[in-house]
């Protein structure tokens, strides 16, 4: 009867207005915790940008167009890009004699190896990271770490280093920076490493998921 009708519609509405509210917490409570991340996201990019415009000068706006696609050419954030780079970019324009914009594009070229290294190999991206910059300070101990063959001694540096001339008919010089991470590159592209990461963002479901954590890092940069 009519009256059955009203009591299981205002219990209907009851569990629906109960529903909302609980809703409402859970956003509530979601909204919170994502702009708490965001403003985090945002200082830590704020103050990574500023590292970037020291050491970079006039081309750091390369740079952060580089950070800003990473998450499809490295699996990175922009953060995480920028972060890395300035790790070892002091030494890396100083081997190409101040030239910012090429030591941009190199240190662009150098971390997307390192991911693709990191995705073929297997190895932690950390390990890889530890390695470049310890090249960076002319030190090979971790060089094995890259897992192309080579054990962690400058000798076995310099015997890369002449492999990749072999490659490529150019000369490299172990007291270069720019020269050691291209002879690395050269090394990877023969043994099939260079393009893994972009490949896996659009072939494989891990691939994919770090590229869209990484983008959605960006996001909170955007949002903070």
């Amino acid at each position: 009867d009519n009256k059955n009708i009203l009591n299981i519609l205002k219990e209907g509405f009851k569990s629906i207005k109960k529903y909302a509210l609980g809703l409402g917490v859970a956003l509530g409570t979601a909204t919170v915790a994502i702009t708490k991340m965001a403003v985090s996201a945002y200082a830590d990019y704020e103050q990574l940008i500023g590292g970037v415009e020291t050491l970079f000068k006039e081309s750091a706006g390369i740079v952060e167009e580089y950070a800003n696609n990473a998450y499809k050419t490295a699996g990175l954030s922009a953060n995480q890009y920028m972060e890395t780079v300035t790790s070892f970019s002091a030494s890396l324009i100083s081997s190409l004699n101040g030239d910012t914009e090429a030591s941009a594009k190199a240190a662009n070229q150098a971390i997307i190896d390192m991911s693709d290294n990191a995705n073929k190999m297997g190895t932690d991206m950390s390990l890889i990271q530890s390695a470049y910059q310890g090249f960076a300070k002319q030190n090979y101990t971790m060089l094995d770490n890259l897992k192309l063959g080579y054990g962690g001694t400058k000798t076995e540096m310099e015997r890369l280093l002449k492999d990749a001339q072999k490659i490529s008919g150019q000369k490299y010089d172990i007291k270069n920076l720019s020269d050691v991470y291209n002879a690395i590159h050269v090394i990877q592209e023969e043994l099939h490493v260079t393009g893994t990461t972009a490949d896996e963002a659009e072939k494989t479901i891990s691939g994919s998921m770090n590229s869209m954590k990484a983008a959605f890092d960006n996001f909170l940069n955007g949002s903070g």
